[in-house]
């Protein structure tokens, strides 16, 4: 491959792939990463998309609120329980979930919790020198001397509390306390039968954000639970608000939506006392069905006998079978821990809903069942955010876990009059951000060889969606920032081809525009192949070009008169969701060409210019809303563009800088809010040295492998393998590819290599070459 212009290069013998694959790569996982700096992760117990997840709630010293959205910062070391749910990297502070904190508490419970507002009675400081996180289990030891010690199965858990020999034992059911507060909770105490139960009616994700978040308030499921213990109940009460029944097996009572002195003092829950120094194993199951079926999923999962050993044991050979789908060969430790945590994060969702019967929480609030074919209804999308990178990762290796989740989708909108939610927290339709993120979800899914739904049926739902106004379009309930229509302001959009600023019902006319036409490219995508008419829908693909404004360069929002908004500067954010004109106007993927056109060949220069500060450094942490942030979803693809503008040896650098210096090991190493798992995998995808060249898609761009040998098996027994032999700090550029023993001169690789698999092997150099023609036009 010719050098440029300039530059030296000398010619590589490719070294031998190292033989060995990281033998076990759960022993690379940190849990801990990404529990600071923002990143809302968190560290406990839970199996591969489970519906259980056993964590700590923190606390800064306020009982309606946490140390970070959902629940654990790892700044932040006291704890007021471990709830059994929680949402990967969600924005919104205190997230979602973290339903029914269960304390172990050594001492006199003499109080009302709930009237413990701060925090100060019934709750524990830890040190992280007591904590130990792997996948599969979670343990710490408490300042007031309990050890906890917890491990989980799909839909249940073991956890076993270690309490000090001379004080009371006991374990606080904090059943309202979920993060968003609750509407209502219940539970009953059991003392002969040794047994609790319970449920908490909440819901609420991002109820309180100030963009729309009080339309948000508002409960879409209740979380049953069952939990038994092995030792004696020697004493018990419940609590409501600030009265404390000792003695009292029954109560009910919710928290509200609100916080702070609005919320401070209302709740329920229930106690139960053991022996001092007593070691209490307790089975716990959770369904969101009935009480019957958390008790049957807890029979179904965790035998009488069941210790947190063996379920652990049992987990984390679970985790790693699914890590090993994905053999590393090579790398440093750090390189090996950050790609293998990535990996962990991005297999936390979807989450599997129905209990093991088949049923589920409809998004009607009714009682479903699986459809014939289906093996899991999986709950849980955070489209603005997954569509870019996390659900081409989850197809890649799980297609029928992919394929399920399209049907999970489609029946959530059959279920809730047609519309396909753009967020779900579970079941609930929450509709946080922005766009249509479904349709290039299910689009990528098609192109990427998933076929376990119904494809047929679903296409048309969303075609339907994208062409005929529902009820909602125009409502502006929840706007800017939840606003409830799938396609607001569909006839608006339809007659003037962009949403105007002041008549689209949504977050903001540009962005808005720019997701309708990715989301209608890959809709053409996806019709191409079932044989439909397509035209309209792939001329709607090119209307992002209708706030493109020539004049600034940048897109823009514009009125409904035709007219720009005034007042434009590129860092603006008027007219887009959480990010600038700089970042968004870089968010067509679907036509890189015509953005060069319309940017009259200085596309490459302005690329360069969203990378690098003026003095031409990197600048790829964000923190300026003219430049690359690494965190803002819509701007995740850009490192790639370079590759349709025919310069790839600029995102091999792009994308090593980022994989090398944004993220990273420890607390701190993603670079912000994961995002249920989106961020992780970007990092997956980088490291691997590939990425999805558009939505709608199955092309993948070729970047910079970090790795020797990465081999992919797909659950499909496609098999998919990446060499570089020669990867290192300096050698980073592509001098050649093969693909299946043939040169290849694209920066591209066809669909096929998906569908059918292959073998692409990367010399990489030290220096830059113009090895990489442009993708092929679609």
């Amino acid at each position: 491959m010719r050098a440029l212009a300039g530059v030296l290069t000398v010619a590589l013998l490719l070294p031998a792939v190292p033989a060995e694959a990281v033998p076990d790569p759960a022993a690379a996982v940190d849990p801990l990463i990404g529990s600071a700096r923002d990143g809302n992760t968190w560290p406990g117990a839970v199996r591969p998309f489970g519906m259980i997840s056993w964590s700590p709630t923190s606390t800064r010293g306020d009982q309606t609120s946490t140390g970070a959205a959902n629940g654990y910062q790892y700044d932040v070391t006291r704890v007021r329980g471990f709830s059994l749910t929680h949402v990967n990297g969600a924005g919104c502070n205190p997230g979602a979930a973290g339903d029914v904190p269960i304390m172990p508490y050594a001492g006199t419970v003499d109080s009302s919790p709930t009237a413990d507002t701060t925090d100060a009675k019934y709750a524990s400081n830890f040190s992280h020198a007591d904590e130990t996180a792997k996948p599969g289990r979670y343990t710490v030891t408490l300042a007031n001397g309990v050890k906890t010690d917890l491990a989980v199965t799909t839909r249940a858990g073991v956890g076993e509390f270690t309490f000090p020999a001379d004080q009371a034992a006991n374990l606080l059911f904090r059943t309202s306390n979920s993060l968003n507060g609750s509407e209502d909770a219940e539970i009953e105490i059991d003392p002969t039968g040794r047994k609790v139960t319970g449920s908490v009616l909440t819901g609420a994700f991002c109820g309180r954000r100030a963009n729309g978040g009080t339309n948000n308030r508002k409960s879409y499921y209740r979380l049953y639970f069952t939990a038994s213990f092995d030792q004696p109940v020697v004493a018990f009460g419940t609590w409501k608000d600030s009265a404390l029944a000792a003695g009292s097996t029954h109560t009910t009572g919710g928290e509200g939506y609100a916080t702070g002195a609005d919320r401070a003092g209302r709740g329920s829950g229930g106690y139960v006392t053991f022996k001092p120094g007593a070691k209490v194993r307790t089975r716990i199951g959770i369904s969101y069905v009935s009480l019957a079926g958390a008790e049957q999923n807890l029979r179904a999962e965790v035998r009488p006998q069941a210790t947190v050993d063996r379920v652990a044991a049992d987990g984390y050979r679970e985790w790693r079978r699914e890590l090993d789908n994905v053999r590393v060969t090579g790398g440093t430790d750090a390189q090996r821990t950050t790609f293998y945590t990535a990996l962990y994060h991005a297999m936390l969702q979807p989450n599997i809903f129905n209990d093991v019967d088949g049923r589920y929480l409809g998004s009607d609030f009714q009682i479903h069942r699986l459809a014939p074919g289906q093996r899991a209804q999986y709950g849980t999308f955070s489209g603005w955010d997954q569509y870019r990178a996390h659900i081409q990762l989850l197809a890649l290796l799980k297609p029928e876990i992919a394929g399920d989740f399209a049907q999970s989708m489609y029946q959530f909108a059959q279920q809730n009059k047609g519309i396909w939610d753009r967020w779900l927290h579970n079941n609930g339709p929450t509709h946080v951000m922005t766009g249509d993120p479904a349709a290039p979800t299910l689009a990528t899914f098609a192109a990427m060889g998933v076929g376990n739904f119904d494809v047929r049926g679903a296409y048309d739902s969303l075609v339907r969606q994208a062409t005929v106004q529902n009820a909602d379009a125009e409502n502006d309930g929840g706007c800017p920032g939840q606003c409830t229509g799938q396609r607001p302001a569909l006839n608006t959009y339809l007659a003037k081809n962009y949403a105007p600023q002041d008549a689209c019902h949504c977050w903001g006319g540009a962005a808005e525009t720019l997701e309708n036409s990715l989301a209608d490219f890959s809709l053409a995508q996806w019709g191409e192949r079932l044989g439909a008419d397509v035209q309209a829908l792939e001329d709607r693909g090119t209307w992002w070009k209708n706030t493109y404004d020539p004049a600034v360069g940048y897109q823009r929002a514009r009125k409904a008169d035709g007219t720009w908004q005034p007042g434009f500067t590129p860092s603006t954010d008027v007219g887009f969701a959480q990010g600038s004109s700089a970042t968004y106007t870089w968010m067509v993927p679907q036509d890189v060409s015509g953005l060069a056109t319309v940017m009259n060949g200085q596309a490459v220069e302005r690329l360069d210019g969203f990378f690098h500060d003026a003095n031409g450094n990197w600048a790829v942490k964000g923190g300026s809303a003219l430049r690359y942030d690494p965190t803002n979803e819509p701007g995740l693809h850009t490192p790639w563009l370079y590759n349709g503008l025919g310069v790839a040896w600029k995102t091999q650098a792009t994308t090593r800088e980022i994989v090398d210096t944004v993220y990273g090991v420890g607390p701190s190493g993603l670079p912000g809010n994961d995002d249920l798992g989106t961020l992780s995998a970007w990092y997956v995808f980088a490291a691997i040295g590939l990425f999805p060249q558009t939505p709608g898609r199955a092309e993948l761009l070729v970047g910079s492998p970090l790795f020797p040998r990465v081999e992919i098996r797909r659950s499909n027994g496609v098999r998919l393998t990446v060499e570089a032999p020669a990867t290192s700090d300096t050698n980073q550029y592509v001098q050649s590819l093969t693909l299946n023993g043939r040169e290849r001169a694209e920066s591209w690789l066809p669909e096929s290599f998906i569908t059918r698999g292959g073998r692409i092997a990367v010399q990489l150099g030290a220096e830059p070459t113009d090895w990489g023609t442009p993708p092929v036009d679609r």
